[in-house]
């Protein structure tokens, strides 16, 4: 077994706890499906939201989804003029037989835009 990382990202519809949590809740369940994962298997997840994003705390969205015993972070991504607004990205080490190139991140919606090298 081996530790991995994985990363994700999704834009969410409004800077409120409920599309925040929404987004979150989306982003990490897919995170977990592309990659054969179960909560058991997480590490820990950094989560960054963009400076647009004040209203909650994204790993909130992660304890709703029954990561009470995870280590999670928040903080602020860059606010780099002309970014994607009301993104939250995650970055997740996980536990896992799959090899590193194996690994499918999870970059949803608007947000493919930002590694459209990766694979969906």
């Amino acid at each position: 077994m081996a530790v991995r990382a994985v990363r994700g990202a999704i834009q969410v519809g409004a800077d409120e706890p409920v599309e925040v949590y929404r987004g979150v809740r989306e982003m990490l369940t897919e995170v977990l499906d592309r990659n054969g994962l179960r909560p058991d298997d997480v590490i820990s997840i950094f989560f960054t939201a963009t400076p647009d994003l004040t209203s909650c705390f994204p790993a909130a969205g992660a304890r709703e989804l029954g990561f009470a015993d995870v280590p999670l972070l928040c903080a602020t991504e860059i606010g780099v003029p002309g970014s994607l607004p009301r993104t939250v990205r995650l970055l997740a080490h996980v536990e896992t037989s799959l090899p590193r190139a194996e690994i499918r991140h999870a970059f949803l919606g608007a947000a493919a835009a930002l590694r459209d090298d990766l694979r969906q």
